[in-house]
């Protein structure tokens, strides 16, 4: 198994850039910078890692003209990374009005780790979906267990995808006639890897093994397409239990949100 410093180098290769905007509605280019759009009017900055000299901080304001120029885009997030190098980014981002978030781990490691039986409690099962009523209901579930109001912006923009073909999987897990759990998995096409996204129990169902058992499955699907590393963003509800399962915590991710 390759260590945190060698998973990092395949992160900066394979995950970066387009590997995060499979749903983009539409890409410009400044400087070093993407600027995304996404449907339901949620604009994105990322970059690749920042080489020697180059000073990401200059490009901020010109980034918010780009998306203040959109009307459609309401919140732009700007996603940095703990160990690349970009002195005066986060004062610039301040000064622009952008406000961090929770910080998350970037979790990389082999998928066969997380292809792992996990009993489910009784009454509880696990599903693949696509249709409209199953990704409104588990757009809604993940509303309900992230304390958000973006269930029908998102619920449209993963069916367009779905109807897109790009190769997300929609996980769902259900009981008593309702989803109590959900995720999401996303293969990087032309790369070994598969990102395992949204994550999410409703609290009632917390600890019972839904979170390891819906990892799975996803892990399982990888491995079936020929993916044989997982990435993901963690919170720490959700990075120990992917470290304690053979991921590495190769660095840290800290979004930084402006609304209009």
């Amino acid at each position: 198994m390759a260590d945190a410093g060698e998973l990092l180098l395949l992160y900066d290769r394979y995950l970066r850039t387009e590997a995060e905007t499979p749903g983009a509605v539409s890409v410009e280019r400044l400087g070093p910078l993407r600027l995304v759009s996404f449907q339901g009017g949620r604009g994105f900055v990322t970059y690749p890692a920042p080489g020697a000299g180059e000073t990401l901080a200059e490009f901020v304001e010109g980034a918010l003209e780009h998306f203040r120029g959109i009307p459609s885009i309401t919140r732009v997030e700007w996603k940095t990374r703990g160990h690349d190098r970009a002195p005066g980014l986060h004062e610039a981002l301040l000064g622009s009005g952008f406000r961090p978030q929770e910080r998350e781990s970037i979790m990389l490691g082999p998928a066969r780790a997380l292809d792992v039986e996990v009993p489910l409690p009784e009454g509880v099962a696990l599903r693949r979906v696509s249709s409209p009523a199953d990704v409104a209901a588990m757009t809604e579930m993940e509303d309900a267990a992230f304390g958000s109001d973006l269930a029908e912006p998102i619920a449209r923009a993963l069916l367009a995808r779905l109807e897109r073909g790009d190769g997300m999987e929609l996980w769902v897990a259900e009981a008593e006639g309702r989803v109590v759990g959900a995720g999401r998995l996303e293969p990087v096409a032309g790369t070994p890897v598969a990102g395992i996204w949204g994550g999410a129990v409703l609290a009632r169902w917390r600890g019972r093994g839904i979170y390891r058992a819906l990892t799975a499955a996803r892990a399982r699907s990888a491995l079936a397409i020929g993916c044989t590393l997982i990435h993901s963003d963690s919170s720490e509800y959700s990075r120990p239990i992917l470290q304690r399962a053979g991921l590495v915590a190769v660095s840290t991710t800290t979004p930084y949100l402006w609304t209009r």
